[in-house]
């Protein structure tokens, strides 16, 4: 009788993972210069590093650890950043190693994501995204409780199409940048 060799399964790739990988490296490769740029002036305004590493949680309640560009809201530098989304394209890293899809509801920091919390444990049920619904929606200023539904409505609804539609949209809404927040002022 002939041995049996163990055969190892076959992964399969998901359409919208095969969409993370192109275009997570597509966009590495075209935006490298923007991000050295950004990386130069962001050590010369702050005077630390570039890079910053904060918690967060992905995929099944799995923390790692986001990059994100220095954007102290001290500073011009910051502020532009912030405000055009642009101290998230290091993240374009986590997309193509697998903690994070291109369109998803943003990663959540481990003091908000108690999974015992019913919406919360759906939305650990895919990875977190770079952009999604609220993202593009004009309105990042919204009350967080409307992002959740939004977020919430993501996940129960989404599809490749809903995920290009949002990539579409993703950039107008980058170029218009968040509002700036307007201090409160108290009588």
């Amino acid at each position: 009788m002939m041995p049996v060799e163990r055969l190892t399964p076959v992964r399969r790739v998901s359409a919208k993972r095969l969409m993370d990988v192109t275009g997570g490296l597509l966009l590495l490769l075209l935006l490298t210069p923007l991000m050295a740029v950004i990386a130069v002036a962001v050590a010369l305004t702050s005077r630390r590093a570039a890079l910053v590493r904060h918690r967060r949680i992905g995929l099944a309640g799995r923390p790692f650890g986001i990059l994100a560009f220095r954007a102290a809201p001290g500073t011009r530098t910051g502020r532009l950043l912030r405000r055009h989304f642009l101290d998230e394209l290091p993240q374009l890293v986590h997309v193509v190693r697998g903690e994070m899809s291109l369109v998803g509801p943003r990663p959540l920091r481990p003091e908000d994501a108690d999974p015992a919390v019913g919406g919360l444990r759906t939305r650990l049920g895919v990875r977190p995204g770079l952009t999604g619904l609220w993202q593009v929606s004009g309105r990042s200023d919204m009350p967080w409780e409307e992002k959740a539904v939004l977020d919430l409505h993501y996940v129960e609804q989404h599809w490749l199409g809903l995920d290009l539609a949002i990539m579409v949209r993703t950039l107008p809404a980058a170029l218009v940048g968040r509002r700036p927040r307007v201090p409160v002022r108290h009588a």
